[in-house]
């Protein structure tokens, strides 16, 4: 299941600037992640400081 960024998200950018992929966008004052393009390997999680992205 690919991850997905709740509303804790804090618009840090470390996710985006992590992701393997570059599968993480911002979008307005959040970041999002483009779900068929995540390959699930849960790195934007691990960098994440309020743990934002989680699996769907």
């Amino acid at each position: 299941m690919a991850y997905k960024i709740s509303d804790a998200c804090i618009a840090c950018g470390a996710c985006a600037a992590a992701c393997p992929v570059q599968c993480i966008k911002q979008d307005g004052d959040k970041y999002k992640i483009d779900g068929s393009a995540c390959i699930e390997c849960g790195t934007c999680a691990s960098v994440c400081p309020v743990g934002a992205p989680t699996q769907e």
